[in-house]
This record gives C-alpha cells, sequence and structure tokens, in this order.
C-alpha cells in the first residue's frame, strides 16, 4: 500500500478550473464516501481550501488508485478526464509524503509561508476520520505533516512577516482606496475561519467599523461580539442587510467558502448608486466566488479577487527563510520515510523468528520420540542451548535488514531474507496484521514519483 496525492492547486490551474472543482465543506463526507467506493483506495483525506483541492489515498496500486481518485474529481467538477488531465498533479510514494510535508509548512500557499494552511490541513483531517476513510496509515502521516509544519514555522522564521491570503488582498485593496485602512467602515460577508482572520486584519489595520453579514445570525453575532471585545466597534447581520451596509462602507471582503454566488450584481449596484463617485473596494476570496464577476465593470468599485493574486504572487521571492524550510521539509521526508521502510520490514523479521522457533519445536519434538527417556533436565538445557545458537546466529541478519531497509532500496532486502529463507510471502503480511486508458497515461506521466511503479 501507497500514499497517493492528486489535486489542483494555483499552481497547476486557473482560478476559473479550481472553482469548478471547488469541495464545501457539506459536501467533502460525500466526497470522501465515494473515494472510498474505488477499487483500489481503503483511505481517503480531501483538502480543500481557496487555491487547491487535493485528495490524498492510500492505494493498493499507482495505476488503479490515479484512475479511481481521478474519476471522483472528473465526476463532481463536471470536467471531462481530458481536461482534468491539463490541470492536475500527481504525486506517488516517498514524493506524495514529502509534498503533503510541503504544504503543511505552507512552502506550496500562494502566500509562501502563511500559517492557515495547517488548520486547514487539520480540519480536513479531523472531518475524514469522522466520516471514518482514516486508517492508521494516513492517521501517522497526517499527524506527522502537522508536526512538520509547525516545526517549520517555529524554527525557519518563514511566516515572520505573518502574510497571508487575506493580508495580501488587503494590502492590494488599501493601494486602491489611498494607501491606509485606517477609519474606514469594513463589511465582511462570512463569520467562518476566513471571516475570523479577516475581522482580525481589519482589526489591526485601525478600520472605523466593521459589519460582519452571515447565513447564520448566531456565527455572525459571535464575530461581532469578538470584534468589540477587541475595541473595534463591530455589528452582526444577515445577507439582507447588504445593500445598506455596502453603501456606508469603503470595503467589503467576502469569504463565505459557499458553493455559488453570495453577493450579486443587482445588490452591489443599487448599493453604488447612492454613493456619489465613493470608491469601493471588493475583495472575493471565495472558492468558487462569492461576489458576481461583472460587480467589476461597476463604476467606482475595484475587485481583489483570487486570480488576481495568484497573478501578482506569482513572482514572489524566496529567501533564506524559504530554503532553511524546504531543507527541513526534505530532511524530514527522508527521516520519515526511512522509519516506514524499517517498520515494514518487521514482519519479515517476525516470521523468520517464528519460522526459526518452529523448526526448533519440531526438533525436540523428534528428540522426544527418538529418546524418550532423557531427564526432563537434560531436554530443557538442551531447548534453551539449540535456542540461544539460533538466536546469535540470526541476530546479526536481522538487526542489518532492519537497518538496510531504512535505505532507498529497503524492500529488496526484506525480499532477499524471504527467498533465502523460504517464507511464505503471506507470512509476513499476516503477521502485520497481527500486529495491528491515454488519460490515465497522460495523468501517470505527470506524477512525481521516484518510484514509477505499482506498490
Amino acid at each position: 500500500m501507497s500514499v497517493l496525492v492528486v489535486g489542483l492547486s494555483h499552481r497547476s490551474a486557473p482560478v476559473q478550473v479550481l472553482e469548478r472543482a471547488a469541495v464545501g465543506a457539506a459536501e467533502v463526507p460525500k466526497l470522501l464516501e465515494e473515494l472510498l467506493r474505488g477499487q483500489h483506495v481503503s483511505e481517503a483525506v480531501l483538502l480543500s481550501t481557496c487555491n487547491r483541492i487535493e485528495v490524498v489515498a492510500v492505494v493498493d496500486a499507482f495505476h488503479g488508485g490515479l484512475s479511481d481518485v481521478s474519476a471522483v474529481l472528473a465526476r463532481h467538477s463536471g470536467m471531462s478526464l481530458t481536461e482534468l488531465t491539463d490541470h492536475v498533479f500527481v504525486h506517488y510514494a516517498g514524493s506524495a509524503v514529502q509534498h503533503l510535508f510541503a504544504v503543511a509548512a505552507g512552502l506550496d500557499s500562494m502566500v509562501v509561508g502563511e500559517a492557515q494552511i495547517l488548520g486547514q490541513l487539520r480540519s480536513a483531517y479531523a472531518t475524514a476520520d469522522e466520516a471514518g476513510t482514516v486508517g492508521r496509515t494516513l492517521h501517522e502521516l497526517a499527524q506527522h505533516a502537522l508536526r512538520v509544519g509547525k516545526r517549520v514555522h517555529a524554527s525557519t522564521g518563514i511566516d515572520t512577516a505573518g502574510a497571508s491570503v487575506v493580508s495580501e488582498a488587503l494590502a492590494d485593496a488599501a493601494a486602491g482606496l489611498g494607501g491606509d485602512l485606517g477609519g474606514r467602515r469594513a463589511v465582511v460577508v462570512g463569520a467562518g475561519a476566513m471571516g475570523s482572520l479577516a475581522a482580525a486584519h481589519l482589526r489591526r489595520a485601525g478600520v472605523a467599523e466593521i459589519a460582519v453579514l452571515n447565513r447564520s445570525a448566531d456565527r455572525a453575532e459571535r464575530l461581532a461580539e469578538n470584534t468589540r471585545a477587541q475595541g473595534t466597534p463591530a455589528r452582526a447581520g444577515g445577507f439582507g442587510d447588504l445593500v445598506p451596509e455596502l453603501a456606508a462602507a469603503d470595503l467589503l471582503i467576502a469569504c463565505t467558502g459557499a458553493v455559488g454566488t453570495v453577493v450579486e450584481f443587482d445588490v452591489v449596484a443599487a448599493a453604488v448608486a447612492g454613493r456619489s463617485g465613493r470608491q469601493l473596494a471588493i475583495c472575493d476570496l471565495g472558492l468558487p466566488r462569492d461576489v458576481d464577476a461583472r460587480v467589476a465593470e461597476l463604476p467606482g468599485v475595484a475587485v481583489v479577487d483570487l486570480a488576481a493574486l495568484q497573478r501578482r504572487l506569482a513572482a514572489g521571492t524566496r529567501g533564506a527563510a524559504v530554503a532553511a524550510a524546504q531543507e527541513l521539509v526534505a530532511e524530514e521526508a527522508q527521516a520519515y520515510l526511512a522509519a516506514q521502510r524499517s517498520a515494514e520490514v518487521t514482519p519479515t523479521v517476525t516470521a523468520l523468528r517464528r519460522r526459526a522457533s518452529e523448526v526448533i519445536d519440531a526438533e525436540l519434538l523428534r528428540l522426544d520420540s527418538r529418546l524418550p527417556d532423557l531427564e526432563p533436565k537434560v531436554r530443557e538445557e538442551f531447548g534453551r542451548s539449540v535456542r540461544r545458537v539460533v538466536d546469535k546466529l540470526l541476530h546479526t541478519p536481522t538487526v542489518q535488514v532492519k537497518k538496510l531497509a531504512e535505505g532507498p532500496d529497503g524492500d529488496s532486502y526484506a525480499a532477499a531474507l524471504r527467498a533465502l529463507f523460504e517464507l511464505d510471502p503471506q507470512t509476513p503480511a499476516a503477521v502485520a496484521v497481527q500486529r495491528s486508458g491515454d488519460v490515465l497515461a497522460a495523468l501517470e506521466a505527470r506524477t512525481d514519483s521516484p518510484e514509477g511503479q505499482d506498490a
């Protein structure tokens, strides 16, 4: 069994494609269940953020697993496999592990080094765990990835500036409003994690007041109350309050996570009709977009969306902190894979020792039949001596095979051990259990895998 990652991100696909593939929070359990119905998939986690949708799965074969996962993504997005092929990325086995660690560290984010991805990854794991689609492999991998992400952020200074998609969008919006958000009135549409982050950034920017609008009045009120507690005037409302709130506001941040448009063209048009030319900045951070794209055509309205951020941030520089983070991620991935390979050879070693014990027991029984009058103390001492000899003979090869298994070709040493001692290939597996088309070819060609073969 190996880990397979199939997904789309801001690096591989334009925002328009990401919008089609976006997975709402309510849809995640259904897609996870659909993934596990695949013939070759035994575990799955689905990570969906404002700039990525990717499946992390445990599969019994690369080709079959890729086919199963790609089919689910294609059906959900409404894209053909051919369209999907043009935009997905694929990682397998060791490459999948390193990719997930890089994601957790913020190295693959639109804003390199942003820390929000850690919470998003933790949430994705929790959702999959609740849905029953996480087993031992993804549990260990996800927990290790979260630890790597924390270590990178704590030791490299990669997120010293505290940059995020929200902060970058607000920087662009501030530039359009004269360079400063101090004293401005803001409207936040959406009271989830992104809405809370937006409110925190607005508070630090010194806005005069914030209106929090959400489908759920209770969540809107909780965020408004928390904002007031931090010293910034805030009030809560529903989507029906958009027109009067926008009429008085300077800035709108939309980040609901809903599937479909939340801020309609007619609503914004009605709000700006009486503004006497006052500029309105709109940050649309939803995936798919929350704000009707035609809003950008209205006079006095400037829109910052994920597509604009994607273009601007693509040219970002990578400093020493990023290089240090990349090195740390590579080291962590190598150590994790070495430990996994060492653990995988343990059932073979256990099977070998079991075989040796069975041979000793059989020979002692034969001794009993040939020498039935042998003194019990003599037989007992003889048995201990034989077992000591066998243990000493097996000690060096079993210790060495565990060390050698940590290397890139670790599997071959376990296979050699099974061949030398004529161990049934099924025996180590049993011990382990006791211990705890053309389009497809095109997808495979995009795979980043040092192994390049089925598990």
